[in-house]
C-alpha cells in the first residue's frame, strides 16, 4: 500500500486485542493490511470484492 493513501483502522481488535485492520480506499481499489504487520504487502481488493470480503472476515472473527 503506497504511503500517500489516506488509511482508517477497523474499529474491531479481536478477543486477543490489537489486530487490526488498515483500509484505504482508492475509485478502483480498496486495499487492506493488518496494523501490526504493516512491512507485509496489502491485499488489493476490487469494490465489487469489497462486501464478500467483509462478509468472509465477519464470519471469521465470530
Amino acid at each position: 500500500m503506497s504511503a500517500d493513501l489516506h488509511r482508517f483502522t477497523s474499529g474491531y481488535s479481536g478477543s486477543q486485542g490489537g489486530d487490526r485492520a488498515e483500509v484505504a480506499t482508492c475509485p478502483r481499489t480498496v486495499h487492506v493490511r493488518a496494523s501490526r504487520a504493516p512491512a507485509v504487502p496489502a491485499r488489493s481488493l476490487s469494490p465489487g470484492a469489497w462486501p464478500s470480503f467483509l462478509g468472509h472476515a465477519a464470519g471469521s472473527a465470530a
